[in-house]
């Protein structure tokens, strides 16, 4: 049953990112012009500064898998209802702490946003930030629940949730729009489906898993255990914060709610494209644990970790040498061309990116070994120099001078970095690795010289001939992959289904 949930996981991981990028395809130009230019920039600033409440969570959400894959082991179930009970007291009363700075937040708006704002944008922000606020306090109890569904594997309903709320959104949010409610409109509908969404999640635990809570007997010593594990998450998910939220804060502060609104289209096609590799390696965090927990071999790691990264790749490299070809003609025929800068963007924040997703898995083998500490102080010094780079950079050149810091930091931490780490210290075989990679490389070769001709000789921003332009390029890649790139096992991950669906069909015949 687990094997099937985590097939049936990452298929519907994969579902729900295709279906949500289709619809966001669709949605966010429409969304994009009922709210102007402006307020789309007003919105994600306010949220890039909101979102920082989210730190409040302490990474706690990763150390409850690790401890909960523990106590499952050993059918240790009193613990089990501890640890629920001692994460529950604890989100809550983060959720209390994150209204109270979001009080702070509110009463502080105008010295944040600076002299960039007008008077009505200042006081949109202002409700803005309330409603946002809300959104978060209650996001924190419920990552217990989330953190449960996820340690015991059932990502098939976890899927399924996320699928009806992206699905749910726009059809709730577009009426909201076009009534004139804007910015605010939308954030109110987006707490309120947040909050519907969770209780759902709540519910399913009660009733089908099983969770069970015991506030009586507080471990003092866990408590400590968790908040030294989660002290060096925590600083991930400070670094995390910086690379992708503060520069729109620096380009709003700077340079105003437009040049917001271009970078932050370039981070949503930036936001996308870190979904895709999460989605496959998210699912296997609970088998890392479990590995660490009962062998620890560091052969089998390496392997899964080469094997995952393949895969990664093989999707991955379609999008960004796609994004390379048909980028800029997409964005000008999505959003218009007011946002054709977001061309530059979207590649200056995406291409340094890409190896460290391939090697998404390498996080949590880091966090099951409870090795994730230099981790942690490398990306906390790297995101300290990209601001430090990114506030020259965006007084200069805007949001491209932003995205230009975020892609120097990612570089130096992750490519160079973290993989000296990987090798040398966690053991995870980079070397099998890179050659994996290098493996699938050639594939590359014949899609890459028609996207070029493409580009030169196609008018890529007619919409017909760039959707056929599309079609075209990813039939031959998958062509080109399918001969030249992808190894048996890759091959039966297409074939098997294939055939087990073909069969099905013969017989009801």
């Amino acid at each position: 049953m687990k094997v099937n949930q985590l097939k049936a996981g990452a298929i519907m991981s994969y579902l729900l990112i295709g279906l949500g990028s289709i619809i966001s395809i669709v949605y966010t130009p429409i969304m994009l012009r009922l709210l102007g230019q402006s307020e789309y920039g007003l919105y994600n600033l306010v949220s890039s500064v909101v979102s920082y409440l989210g730190l409040l969570s302490f990474g706690f959400g990763s150390a409850y898998i690790k401890y909960y894959s523990g106590y499952k082991a050993n059918k240790d179930y009193e613990n089990i209802a501890k640890l629920n009970g001692m994460f529950l007291s604890i989100f809550s009363v983060m959720g209390i702490v994150s209204i109270i700075a979001g009080v702070i937040l509110v009463f502080n708006t105008e010295n944040i946003f600076g002299s960039q704002l007008s008077v009505q944008e200042l006081s949109t922000a202002k409700i803005l930030m309330v409603v946002m606020v809300v959104n978060i306090a209650i996001s924190f109890p419920a990552i217990v629940f989330n953190s449960y569904v996820t340690a015991n594997e059932k990502f098939v309903f976890q899927r399924t949730l996320q699928i009806v709320k992206i699905i749910t959104s726009p059809l709730l949010i577009l009426p909201v729009l076009i009534m004139g409610y804007a910015s605010v409109g939308m954030a109110i509908v987006t707490t309120i489906l947040n909050f519907s969404i969770e209780f759902i999640n709540a519910f399913y635990c009660y009733k089908k898993i099983d969770i069970n809570f015991e506030f009586k007997k507080f471990d003092s010593a866990l408590m400590r255990e968790l908040f030294i594990f989660s002290s060096f998450i925590f600083m991930n998910l400070v670094v995390n914060q910086i690379n992708w939220n503060v520069d729109r804060f620096i380009v709003g502060r700077f340079r105003g709610t437009i040049a917001v609104a271009t970078y932050s289209l370039a981070a949503q096609l930036n936001t996308y494209y870190l979904a895709f590799s999460t989605a496959l390696s998210g699912v296997f965090i609970p088998r890392v644990n479990a590995m660490v927990s009962s062998t620890n071999d560091n052969k089998e790691l390496s392997l899964l970790f080469a094997k995952l990264g393949r895969l990664q790749f093989i999707l991955l490299s379609l999008i960004i040498t796609g994004l390379i070809f048909f980028g800029v003609g997409f964005i000008k025929l999505w959003a218009g061309n007011d946002y054709h800068e977001s061309y530059g963007i979207a590649l200056m924040l995406i291409v340094p990116v890409t190896l460290p997703l391939l090697q998404n898995l390498g996080i949590e083998i880091q966090r099951a070994k409870n090795m994730h500490k230099f981790r942690s102080w490398v990306y906390l010094f790297i995101a300290i120099g990209n601001v430090l780079i990114s506030i020259p950079l965006v007084k200069l050149y805007g949001g491209i001078g932003a995205a230009a810091g975020t892609a120097i930091a990612l570089v130096i931490g992750n490519v160079f970095v973290m993989n000296w780490y990987y090798h040398k210290k966690v053991g995870l075989d980079i070397k099998l690795f890179v050659k994996e990679l290098i493996k699938i490389s050639p594939a590359l070769i014949i899609p890459s010289i028609v996207g070029v001709l493409m580009f030169l000789y196609m008018n890529l921003n007619d919409a017909k001939l760039l959707a056929l332009g599309i079609f075209i390029y990813t039939i031959v890649f998958a062509i080109s992959m399918w001969y030249l790139g992808i190894n048996k096992y890759e091959k039966e991950l297409v074939t098997v289904p294939y055939n087990r669906i073909k069969i099905k069909l013969m017989k009801t015949k």
